[in-house]
């Protein structure tokens, strides 16, 4: 068990935390979350002792051991993937570090004999056998080669050194696990295994996510940052989520019995609980759901943007026509051979083992690149908005935000016009007179979402449209383009995201494409498709 206790964090005039009390405890997956600048990471931070409170204090319970995911990636250059890994359990290393230089002695002593075997008694109990071949089960399981094993870090990619560190946390079966974005950089094969790995993890987790699916499959509680206070809620994410919109709604109709409003819930919650028991997800193994206080269930402040695309006209029925477009990068291929038509109100998720190779598509699509072979054809009704991967370029300037969005405004409207768009994406007053070139990474995306909708196109473009975002930006993308009447064609690496709004998958790669008309999981679950997308890459 892990207890905050009357802390609070204040910096200046900004309050983050204001005597917050909570406990962390059992066999449970506690998902934070909070909107962008709440504090998630920094209420971790505060957890394991990085930063302290200003009053309170965190008390973990006598005897037990904290496990945190690293985030100075340099931190361990100079150790190889294995010992890296080995050093996540501090007491078991100092003992295999402190017995290996004793037996290492020219001199050895009765003295060193007999702490020797102290040392092997403490070295056992720990399972200190098992440790070397335990650690190497967690580096295989997040994707690094047995060759790589015994390579230091500081030859190896900032992905790979990004997974061994996660294994390092999860190293030796800590009682208390925190993990601050332990999906970032991880490919859904590799989520996939961190999910069934803290599925059957027995102790306590913390994590911060803006991995929908992720939270959803782990997450027993979601721990809600809200008023500088923190709520714990029974449920996943998605529970968490539509409860706080039922209870958002209910607000609003102030003339609703309190009664009416309390079946409502219980309604709510019931129908929740009958489709979860049919998921693997950690909430229906435990089925928590059913001890739910009603009264729990509270409105929150969140605030989410408007995201609404509309078409300024219709498409016809000829949309986008691509015959055997061909591209490569540095000598290595991307894709070859890519031919097919894009239908009237497709949603088109494209995946590829190399992203590059599905920026290189769109970027050829957008007229930005040339493919090496090959030609396509835009209907003559269609109009395309594209938001790209890379976006810095568009805001290297010092205009404010209004005349920054200006020249894509039709007509190139009044500031009141324009205003109410930005608004839309949550800068609001003297927020849209800042400069574009100060802008955050989430505040850029946001921006560009904006302009997207301002152009009115019938055909949207998105190049891992997620990144940077917060979840309440997430969810509002997510929802408007299931809602946009036109014609998608985007990657991501949001799962959520792609299963919910994709009807359509092209796989693309060196050796061929696959497509096929079908949600995400039932693509990637169809066992049809396991060796057509292995050759692909090989």
């Amino acid at each position: 068990m892990i207890e905050a206790k009357n802390v609070s964090l204040q910096y200046g005039k900004r309050v983050l935390f204001d005597e917050v009390n909570i406990k962390f405890f059992g066999d449970s997956c506690y998902g934070v979350i909070g909107a962008n600048g709440a504090g998630k990471s920094t209420f971790l931070k505060i957890l394991t002792g990085e930063i302290p409170p200003n009053t309170g204090e965190v008390i973990l319970e006598p005897g037990k051991r904290m496990a945190v995911l690293k985030q100075n990636h340099s931190e361990f250059n100079e150790v190889s993937a294995l010992n890296t890994v080995m050093m996540g359990h501090k007491a078991l290393w100092d003992i295999i570090q402190e017995k290996d230089a004793l037996y290492a002695k020219p001199d050895f002593s009765e003295a060193d004999g007999m702490r020797t075997a102290e040392l092997e008694s403490e070295f056992a109990e720990m399972d200190g056998w098992n440790a070397e071949s335990d650690a190497a089960t967690l580096l295989s399981g997040l994707g690094i080669d047995e060759a790589d094993h015994y390579t230091l870090l500081k030859g190896l990619s900032g992905n790979q050194k990004v997974r061994i560190l996660l294994a390092q946390a999860l190293f030796g079966n800590p009682d208390v696990l925190i993990l601050d974005e332990p999906t970032n950089d991880l490919d859904l094969k590799t989520v996939a295994w961190l999910e069934d790995f803290l599925l059957e993890f027995r102790n306590t987790v913390i994590v911060v996510s803006h991995d929908r699916h992720f939270l959803d499959t782990v997450c027993t509680n979601i721990v809600d940052i809200d008023f500088s206070k923190l709520n714990s809620y029974t449920g996943n994410y998605s529970f968490w989520y539509e409860s706080s919109q039922l209870a958002l709604r209910q607000r609003s109709a102030a003339n609703k019995k309190a009664e009416a409003k309390k079946k409502e819930l219980q309604e709510f919650i019931q129908r929740f609980s009958a489709n979860a028991s049919k998921s693997k997800q950690a909430t229906s193994r435990k089925k928590l759901l059913e001890k739910i206080n009603v009264d729990e269930i509270q409105a929150s402040s969140r605030r989410y943007p408007a995201v609404i695309f509309t078409q300024l006209r219709e498409a016809g029925n000829q949309v986008l026509e691509v015959n055997n477009l061909s591209a490569s990068n540095a000598g290595q291929q991307l894709f070859k051979k890519l031919s097919f038509q894009l239908n009237k109100g497709d949603k088109i998720a494209v995946l590829s083992k190399n992203s590059l190779a599905i920026t290189t598509l769109f970027k050829i699509l957008m007229g930005e690149e040339k493919p090496e072979t090959g030609d396509f054809k835009f209907g003559q009704t269609i109009t395309t908005t594209y938001l790209p991967n890379e976006n810095e370029h568009f805001f290297d300037t010092n205009d404010n935000l209004i005349d920054w969005l200006r020249p894509h405004s039709p007509g190139e409207k009044d500031d009141v016009y324009i205003r109410g768009f930005l608004g839309k994406m949550l800068f609001t007053g003297e927020e849209s007179l800042k400069s574009a070139r100060v802008l955050s990474g989430g505040e850029k995306v946001r921006c560009m979402l904006s302009r997207m909708m301002l152009n009115q196109g019938n055909l949207l473009i998105l190049d891992e449209p997620t990144n940077h975002l917060d979840l309440e930006s997430i969810q509002a993308l997510n929802n408007a383009l299931k809602d946009f009447p036109g014609t998608v064609i985007f990657t991501s690496h949001d799962h959520t995201f792609t299963q919910t709004v994709a009807s359509r998958i092209i796989e693309i790669g060196p050796n061929g494409n696959i497509d096929k008309e079908m949600t995400y999981d039932e693509y990637v679950a169809d066992e049809r498709f396991v060796d057509q997308r292995a050759a692909l890459t090989t």
